[in-house]
């Protein structure tokens, strides 16, 4: 069988203009930035980009992704660049906030405010590449979390595994730190990115994380580069297909890659709708 339904791309990302003409000014001002793509070889895409990849590939809306910059100025920017993007070039395409959780005073929850109230469909992807996501971390995010629970609004955190090989952007976590930030915001709908680092797993014990961990999705950005395609199965026969979000981590890596994987999986029909597009469309109260 090949997939041939809907399909929602959670997980995209895109820069300015002013970024993907010359990132070395970025590199050398942005340590986070730098983490992950000092290399030029490694891609950066525009709005333009990803409406080019969805038409290619049948994929009918895309969630797209800024960065969180340390600079204020440079953090508005991208975040007015992919509200504007959303507004005039085309219906698919929905942007979320993202946000340094470190600024000073209230500025990473003015930020999210703003954009939120200026139409933005969730907060993220939140990442942080030289840390746990440890008490500090968690403290920080609490303003931020506020406003997206009085907004019903998604949040994406970059999480990863916390062993296995190094590579760029891959932050020293682990899952008790991943696990103690849902736990502090347990009302809130969380988005985990490329798999929780491994935290569903975690839904097999008989006491607290179900419980605790209601409210968290986990998408599968970067996958196929982590993990080998009896990710789904494992996944579905652990937390459901309920739960599970198809996201590319574009530019990283083209939709057909995942969707292959899928159509290996074994799962159901039901079962991939979910995944591709069902439980995004619900999560983000799209019609």
């Amino acid at each position: 069988m090949s997939y041939s339904g809907r399909i929602i791309d959670i997980h995209t990302h895109v820069q300015p203009a002013t970024v993907i003409a010359d990132r070395r000014p970025f590199v050398e001002t942005e340590p986070d930035f730098k983490t992950l793509y000092e290399n030029p070889k490694y891609t950066l895409s525009s709005s333009r980009d990803v409406l080019k990849h969805m038409e290619q590939c049948g994929v009918e809306a895309s969630v797209i992704l800024g960065f969180a910059w340390r600079d204020p100025k440079l953090l508005a920017m991208h975040n007015d660049m992919i509200l504007a993007d959303c507004r005039k070039q085309h219906p698919g395409l929905y942007g979320f906030t993202c946000i340094y959780p470190f600024a000073p005073g209230r500025g990473a929850a003015d930020e999210a405010e703003r954009c939120l109230d200026a139409g933005a469909s969730g907060i993220g992807e939140v990442g942080l590449y030289d840390r746990d996501l440890d008490t500090e971390y968690i403290d920080a995010m609490e303003p931020v979390m506020k406003a997206a629970l009085e907004r019903e609004k998604p949040v994406m955190m970059h999480v990863n595994e916390p062993i296995g090989h190094n590579y760029s952007g891959k932050a020293p976590m682990t899952i008790s730190g991943i696990y103690n930030f849902v736990k502090a915001y347990p009302d809130n709908r969380i988005i985990l990115a490329h798999w929780g680092g491994g935290l569903f797993f975690f839904h097999s014990l008989k006491k607290e994380a179900k419980q605790l961990l209601k409210n968290v999705w986990y998408d599968s950005a970067a996958s196929p580069y982590l993990y080998d395609k009896t990710i789904w199965k494992t996944a579905v026969d652990i937390i459901g297909p309920e739960r599970i979000l198809l996201g590319t981590d574009f530019p990283l890596l083209s939709i057909d890659r995942y969707i292959k994987e899928l159509d290996a999986s074994g799962l159901g029909r039901e079962e991939l709708e979910m995944i591709c597009c069902r439980n995004a469309e619900g999560l983000l109260n799209l019609d």
